[in-house]
């Protein structure tokens, strides 16, 4: 297994909806893996295909959860049906998240409480779950990913302005930017 740099906010492929997987092979597989370890080795509780420069629609998730669901799996060419949204603003202690490709940042975002999974393994086998919480905002800011989104794109208008300064003061927003988990020193401080 290989570890691989993670891509930051500005690259192309994050910022375009990922192509449906149409073959399910060791190719595929190998893929998985990797983004596994990168996983790992980012401290991450999630990783989708894009934020490894890969525009496939698949991701990885490492999450315990209380939904019966095993704590780490993957789900390609994935569907998720989701509860409504609450209108609230998002409170800034309870709903801050984090992004692996916006590294090192934490916005507080509204989502569903509770997202219906469904896809395939990397085998091609089905995937039907309910995940709850927490887990269903991991389900939810992985997806977004495969269709161009990042959680910065959802953000309220001053968490936005916020995002967007702490971007260019970054130098992000440009292609060509990545890190290297388990090389560089860890953005989240884990």
């Amino acid at each position: 297994m290989t570890v691989l740099p993670v891509t930051i906010w500005g690259e192309p492929v994050l910022h375009r909806r990922a192509s449906e997987v149409e073959v399910f092979d060791d190719e595929l597989r190998t893929l998985i893996s990797n983004m596994f370890e990168t996983n790992d080795a980012a401290n991450g509780v999630g990783l989708a295909a894009p934020q490894v420069g890969v525009g496939k629609r698949l991701f990885v998730y490492k999450y315990a959860n209380d939904d019966g669901v095993p704590p780490t799996g993957v789900v390609v060419n994935p569907v998720l049906t989701l509860s409504k949204i609450s209108g609230a603003l998002p409170d800034p202690d309870d709903d801050v998240e984090g992004c692996l490709s916006f590294p090192g940042e934490h916005y507080p975002l509204q989502r569903a409480d509770w997202a219906h999974v469904q896809g395939f393994d990397g085998d091609g086998k089905p995937v039907d779950f309910v995940a709850t919480g927490w887990f269903a905002r991991v389900m939810q800011h992985e997806y977004d990913h495969l269709d161009g989104k990042l959680y910065v794109n959802k953000l309220v208008d001053r968490y936005a302005k916020k995002a967007m300064k702490q971007a260019k003061k970054n130098g992000w927003g440009v292609p060509g930017l990545s890190w290297m988990p388990g090389v560089d020193p860890d953005p989240f401080g884990h």
